[in-house]
């Protein structure tokens, strides 16, 4: 009550487009503790990656095998975004975010403590139940702290974060494997990774908001449904964002490959040079992320125009690069340019749900965009490439597999029909629980 009074009396209803919710150093504060604790986590998730050789040589396992190690992570992050973050959402953000953080950190390390591919299986998947409601209520917490017209660059950077992690894990592990072994690269990003963890009990949690509706009564599993599925722009987004991986993951995982075979390149420099490409891509969150909000500020409608024309610029790149090009540095150079133009809704696109969405069920919301990306985008992408590459070419699935751009900024269009009538909804929705309260 006294906060909404506050907000009152400087003119400026809560949740309004430029109301700070807090502090802004505290705002800034979290969004670094939740950046670095994002980057561990992609760390943990994609080390295992550099170390397949020593992996497949010391235990004598098929590529299979080595696959199912990263596979595990996506599997249980997508069963288990759900629950967890609907209880973030009832329970605690931060209290929740040192649970998993800490759960991840341990299981990394056990990783290095495996004696065989059983053990490190196991210890693969308990990492993916750590992660799987950190993304959703880290969002969560930072879109509390920060004004509703930043949400998309705010969330934009912090999952930066995670292409940060994903090339420092991969690069390090590496070296760390050839020096002292695979055991010791797991203990590497373990053990900062838990100290941050339990460091995150520094940052403030915002109050648990009710789950009940206009008249203040409380939601039940149907009112908490409704509320999840009930906007059709918060629908479009989950489905949005799911195409959009569909080439975004194609692309990373398949583009080292690609240099090989095509541009002779050897493992080592084309590893390097898709990590350009993702470095890129991470930028590419923020700065089109921070467009689409500025765009906001003019019209609502904007917001999900700015990614559908980056989607449509990334199409035509991609394709044109892997169809109609020969392998060359130019050609590389306009596959760089699509990377960066094909990330553009991994930031909007969840902040899309979450402005419309009731406010006690964001950080599910936010859930609800990681299980449909994780096992319709994520996971789908790189093997419907391969599928096509068997039987065409690599070059052949690669100029193909852009047009999920295009169906991903098709969804975005027609979110403009819907998103601001929505918006204005939510913000009402959360001035009155507000009040009630």
């Amino acid at each position: 009550m006294r906060i909404a009074a506050a907000d009152k009396s400087l003119g400026t209803a809560p949740d309004s487009a430029e109301h700070w919710p807090v502090p802004r150093r505290q705002a800034w504060f979290a969004f670094i503790m939740a950046f670095l604790l994002m980057a561990f986590d992609f760390m943990d998730r994609q080390i295992v990656v550099s170390m397949f050789p020593a992996l497949k040589a010391e235990w004598d396992l098929s590529d299979k095998q080595l696959a199912s190690l990263t596979a595990v992570v996506s599997i249980t992050v997508a069963v288990l975004a759900f629950p967890i973050a609907l209880l973030a959402d009832r329970w605690s953000r931060v209290k929740s975010i040192v649970v998993m953080g800490s759960v991840w950190s341990l299981a990394t390390i056990a990783c290095g403590l495996s004696q065989n591919y059983g053990q490190l299986l196991a210890a693969r998947a308990v990492i993916g139940i750590g992660e799987a409601g950190y993304g959703a209520a880290g969002g969560a917490l930072l879109t509390s702290m920060f004004p509703a017209a930043r949400r998309a660059t705010v969330i934009g950077g912090f999952l930066a974060a995670a292409a940060v992690g994903a090339v420092v894990g991969v690069a390090m592990g590496g070296v760390i494997t050839v020096r002292w072994g695979w055991q010791a690269a797991f203990g590497v990003v373990g053990i900062p990774g838990l100290i941050l963890a339990i460091a995150f009990l520094l940052v403030r949690d915002y109050r648990t908001v009710p789950l009940t509706d206009p008249e203040a009564r409380r939601l039940g599993v149907r009112g908490v449904l409704r509320g999840l599925l009930g906007p059709r722009t918060a629908l479009l987004a989950y489905a949005g964002g799911a195409l959009q991986l569909l080439t975004v993951s194609t692309v990373y995982v398949w583009l080292p490959s690609y240099l090989n075979r095509y541009h002779g390149l050897p493992t080592d420099k084309a590893g390097l040079m898709t990590a350009v490409v993702l470095i890129l891509g991470s930028v590419g969150i923020v700065l089109w992320g921070y467009v689409a909000d500025r765009a906001a500020d003019v019209r609502p409608q904007r917001k999900p125009m700015v990614p559908a024309l980056c989607l449509i610029a990334a199409a035509v790149l991609l394709s044109s690069a892997f169809g109609l090009m020969q392998p060359s540095s130019l050609q590389f150079v306009v596959i760089v340019a699509g990377g960066f133009m094909m990330t553009a809704a991994s930031g909007t696109l969840p902040s899309l749900a979450i402005d419309v969405i009731h406010p006690g069920l964001r950080a599910t919301a936010g859930a609800m965009v990681a299980v449909v990306q994780n096992l319709f985008g994520l996971a789908l992408g790189p093997v419907i490439t391969g599928v096509l590459s068997d039987a065409f070419g690599l070059a052949a699935a690669l100029t193909v597999m852009p047009i999920f751009c295009l169906a991903s900024a098709a969804v975005l269009i027609i979110a403009t029909r819907f998103y601001a009538a929505e918006l204005n909804a939510a913000r009402t929705l959360a001035a009155m629980t507000m009040r009630s309260d």
